[in-house]
């Protein structure tokens, strides 16, 4: 894989001007081929905002999972109230995407701000 940051503990960090994105990836999971993680952009003036991106196909395959169980009305819908959707696996893929909405600023409508108290650190 392409070095697109490096790693703080649990945290994969790709740092930018003005802020950085932590990625929580899987134990041993390739960063080419995350289809599902926890991430923060977090600002040099501290503001936090966090969200979920998910695959297209890691949607697909979690409606599927849900086909018959009775969640989701049987895998007939997915949410994720900070959750966001990408075509490609992968940190580099969603790093790109992340800087896209950072800098156009629409982040703040797909991400979720942290309060203080809401911090994982």
């Amino acid at each position: 894989m392409t070095g697109v940051g490096e790693w703080d503990g649990a945290f994969y960090l790709a740092r930018r001007n003005g802020y950085e994105i932590r990625f929580v990836p899987g134990a041993g999971e390739a960063l080419d081929e995350v289809c599902n993680v926890d991430m923060w952009v977090i600002r040099d003036d501290g503001e936090r905002w966090s969200g979920t991106v998910f695959t297209h196909d890691e949607v697909g395959r979690l409606l599927e999972r849900r086909r018959g169980s009775g969640e989701c009305l049987d895998g007939g819908y997915f949410w994720a109230s900070d959750g966001l959707i990408v075509r490609e696996p992968g940190i580099p893929a969603m790093v790109r995407v992340v800087d896209h909405l950072v800098e156009t600023g629409e982040y703040t409508s797909v991400l979720q701000r942290l309060q203080p108290e809401d911090r994982e650190d």
